[in-house]
């Protein structure tokens, strides 16, 4: 998938766990590890909202686009 959910990074720069982030945010365990993972096809704006009102950063500090298009040969 071309746009990266970096989760991790934030975390670290918070120093917070993912536990931390589960329990702030609401949403499961298993749903912050198909964000991390790269296995989401999609995120609730609610959902970003709260993930980014957890960490203090803006959405563009944990989502990445990656070009799919790297056979330029």
């Amino acid at each position: 998938m071309a746009i990266i959910i970096n989760i991790d990074v934030m975390l670290a720069k918070r120093k917070m766990s993912v536990t931390e982030l589960t329990e702030k945010v609401g949403i499961t365990m298993a749903n912050v590890s198909i964000l991390k993972n790269g296995k989401a096809k999609a995120i609730r704006l609610s959902t970003l909202e709260a993930i980014c009102h957890a960490l203090d950063c803006q959405p563009g500090d944990i989502l990445e686009y990656r070009s799919e298009d790297n056979n330029h040969g």
